[in-house]
């Protein structure tokens, strides 16, 4: 094997630079001549790659996004667009390919290796809902940068003695809700993994007044049945009763935007270093993560198909160290 390239795909995580950094440089270091491709799945559709060197990404390890871009595809989703990216590929005499990206990526990865392509994933999505990894690329700064947001809302809250509602990212999974919502000690959390009680989210704020606390929280993630905008309403429609409303701060992409912390910088780093690792080695198909502190290549047939859970045991810990 003698060329290979990388892309990123689907949603940008604090990281993924540093990962693109990594797959390049000890890719060079084992011997291959490494492209990198424009706009994720798109840009191998349009031919969008070229040879890159160990300038070319210097000074990008501390920078947020990707360097390379990312954009939707629907057309790689046909077999038609594969067959339109492979022949790009070969045209080139590129022979694996690195994907760095979440569940959609890594959906894509799976689909090029059925083609008989070999491909080998990247963990990285800040939502950790991606099976064959603990913790995947860009949570931890995500994590950080939710709960800083959270940390100044509670100095407001408590001024104004004010219940406040801080949602975050998780369309599918409420990680990011029920960590920072613990680390940020919230009186209430919602996630889509648990169907949550717009009353039940009123009794644990007004038992926290009723405890002495100056202020509530509550963290959402955007996928539950009732996000941000559904509970706000629910307590609008109901605040004579209630006797309080809810203040309402959606953080959004912040979350994606932020300079990658250590953790995630040293994550993309060995993520990065182990999949030129395994292609030296002639493997492919699978994807690389994080398991017990150990890099692990996990099969795409096995991300792709299943679905990673969410310690919901935490919701205890989180009611009790509410009170």
């Amino acid at each position: 094997m003698h060329r290979i390239a990388v892309l990123t795909s689907g949603g940008d995580a604090p990281g993924m630079n540093a990962a693109i950094r990594a797959v390049v440089r000890t890719g060079l270091d084992r011997g291959f001549e490494v492209f990198g491709v424009r706009h994720g799945y798109s840009g191998l559709i349009a031919d969008e790659m070229s040879s890159m060197t160990a300038r070319d990404v210097g000074g990008i390890i501390q920078a947020g996004g990707t360097f390379l871009g990312s954009a939707r595809c629907p057309e790689f989703k046909t077999v038609e667009g594969r067959r339109q990216a492979l022949a790009n590929l070969d045209r080139r005499g590129i022979e694996a390919l690195v994907v760095i990206g979440g569940n959609g990526s890594q959906t894509g990865s799976y689909a090029l290796s059925q083609m008989g392509y070999p491909v080998v994933g990247v963990a990285s999505t800040i939502d950790n809902d991606l099976y064959g990894s603990e913790i995947t690329i860009g949570v931890d700064t995500a994590l950080d940068i939710a709960l800083e947001a959270i940390d100044r809302l509670k100095v407001t809250a408590a001024s104004h003695r004010r219940a406040f509602l801080v949602e975050v990212m998780g369309r599918d999974c409420g990680y990011l809700a029920l960590v920072s919502g613990i680390a940020g000690g919230a009186e209430a959390i919602v996630i889509p993994e648990v169907r949550t009680d717009p009353e039940a989210v009123a009794d644990e704020l007004i038992d926290a007044y009723r405890r002495g606390k100056s202020n509530g929280l509550v963290v959402v993630a955007e996928g539950s049945e009732y996000n941000a905008a559904g509970l706000a309403k629910y307590f609008a429609q109901n605040q004579e009763r209630l006797g309080f409303d809810l203040r309402v701060t959606a953080l959004g992409h912040v979350q994606r935007g932020g300079a990658p912390g250590a953790f995630d910088r040293l994550l993309a780093s060995r993520l990065g270093g182990g999949a030129t690792a395994v292609l030296e080695r002639g493997e492919h198909g699978v994807l690389m993560g994080l398991i017990k502190g150990e890099i692990v290549a996990t099969p795409l047939a096995e991300v792709v198909s299943m679905k990673k859970a969410l310690d919901t045991r935490l919701l205890e810990l989180a009611a009790m160290l509410a009170k």
